[in-house]
């Protein structure tokens, strides 16, 4: 699974809400839990980073295939997978509001521009960053944040512009070496002095097509 993967996937959350408003009642904690539950002391902002995962079939990168909802936990857990002021889209970012080192919310990092960083979070919102009741996009200040880790994804797969020249270039040496179409007029455009005929079913550049517009108007 690529981060990619896991940031669509948490998209496609966006808007969802526990229900009633501050019950903690909501489809991540059902999952976690194995059956409905509702109060305080149910927040969910790890279970949902939890669900992320395992509905991307990639539990073991959240908690090596087994469950927690404490963010501390989490934290320590991944350690040695820690990264600090190089967050990457999928990185698993962990927050706390109050001025403390402790980590207090987690999210899942989209964008982050060196000063400030966009996460998607579960049970965050206006009114509350930890204890927000929704899956919403938040942008945060990064002095807020207390940790970080980056899940052993897969890498995707990124054509370099070489690769791309390359490639390119095969295409083109080899449309130049098929035959012209018997329905084609090139016979008549080489009488014409239009085109010498040769690539036929190549592509011609602006300074070709040119060219030939020009001779076929002399």
């Amino acid at each position: 699974m690529t981060a990619d993967m896991l940031l669509t996937l948490a998209r496609g959350e966006l808007g969802m809400t526990e229900r009633p408003a501050g019950s903690n009642k909501v489809k991540y904690n059902t999952a976690y839990y194995g059956r409905e539950v509702s109060g305080a002391g149910y927040p969910w902002c790890c279970t949902f980073v939890w669900w992320l995962f395992q509905q991307a079939g990639a539990s073991a990168l959240f908690y090596g295939g087994g469950r927690t909802a404490y963010c501390p936990t989490l934290l320590t857990y991944h350690k040695k997978q820690g990264v600090r002021g190089d967050y990457r889209p999928g990185d698993v970012i962990f927050f706390n509001f109050s001025g403390k080192t402790s980590a207090a919310h987690v999210g899942i990092c989209e964008k982050w521009d060196g000063e400030y960083i966009t996460t998607i979070d579960g049970n965050t919102g206006s009114g509350n960053e930890a204890n927000g009741g929704a899956v919403m996009r938040r942008t945060r200040h990064k002095k807020y944040i207390v940790g970080a880790y980056r899940p052993a994804y897969e890498e995707e797969e990124i054509l370099t512009q070489l690769q791309f020249d390359n490639l390119m270039a095969d295409w083109l040496a080899r449309q130049s070496e098929r035959p012209e179409s018997p329905w084609g007029k090139m016979p008549e455009a080489k009488r014409l002095g239009i085109t010498d005929g040769t690539r036929p079913q190549s592509f011609a550049t602006r300074e070709e097509v040119a060219t030939m517009i020009v001779s076929a108007k002399m």
